[in-house]
């Protein structure tokens, strides 16, 4: 371990092997960090907080604070950070609440760029890029590998599909399915992810099932229910559009279209 002299870390706070601590860096009593993860300068950590290994957080980030929440008076709610994620300067991530499950977390490998908020009971997956000053109200899920642009605000209890991509200064209110592009004040969707997709090697038979669900789906003019049978009736059972279908059967804010 690597801790400087003016860093206060509380002494039954659990530090692993390989760990290096910043200037001015507060390490709560309930902390726990992963080996080889770096905590720079003036980094606060309070709360029940476990960061995984190898790590990187940024000056000036705060994690496991109280959440924003007029209900919440102290209880020992959770956030959990997976391995590898990079936590860029100023970003807040706050701790759970009791009605929302108790555990904000993320998972592996993540980019959480300068200034993003991440509220109580989000559940943000693996590979994921949150640009600057972008913003998640509680209750939020982002699936894997998903993108979201900078100054996007999204409204609690919102999903976000795996490979999506959420463009720059848009507003959030509905879930955005898997795969597709997003992009406006409110969000609308203007097609397939492609770029993306194809950045991840998806086949070429894939990206092609993908893009006749999306033209029945949120093209046809159809009844979003009507409009799920007639994919599941002419489109390839693929993993991607099952996963796609299952996303939107399972919707409780209403979707983006």
């Amino acid at each position: 371990m690597d801790i400087h002299p003016t860093a206060v870390v509380h002494p039954r706070a659990i530090i692993a092997p390989g760990v290096k601590i910043g200037a001015y860096s507060l390490i709560g009593e309930n902390v726990r960090i992963g080996k080889d993860t770096v905590i720079d300068s003036h980094v606060i950590l309070e709360g029940w907080t476990e960061v995984g290994e190898r790590c990187h957080v940024f000056p000036f980030v705060s994690i496991g604070t109280a959440p924003q929440h007029m209900r919440y008076r102290g209880e020992p709610t959770r956030v959990i950070l997976g391995n590898e994620n990079i936590i860029r300067e100023f970003v807040t991530i706050h701790r759970a609440t009791v009605e929302g499950g108790g555990i904000t977390s993320l998972g592996h490998g993540n980019f959480i760029m300068a200034y993003s908020h991440i509220a109580h009971d989000c559940k943000v997956g693996n590979q994921v890029i949150m640009a600057n000053a972008s913003t998640l109200a509680g209750h939020i899920a982002i699936e894997d590998f998903a993108i979201v642009g900078g100054l996007v605000a999204i409204h609690q209890f919102v999903r976000v599909g795996c490979y999506a991509i959420i463009g720059g200064a848009s507003g959030v209110p509905k879930d955005i399915p898997p795969y597709m592009c997003a992009a406006g004040n409110r969000a609308k969707l203007f097609g397939l992810n492609s770029v993306g997709l194809k950045r991840h090697r998806f086949p070429g038979e894939t990206l092609v099932a993908l893009k006749q669900a999306y033209r029945i789906l949120f093209r046809s003019h159809l009844t979003l229910n009507k409009a799920i049978e007639k994919v599941e009736a002419e489109v390839p059972h693929l993993p991607e559009i099952t996963h796609l279908l299952n996303f939107l059967k399972s919707s409780k804010r209403g979707v983006c279209r």
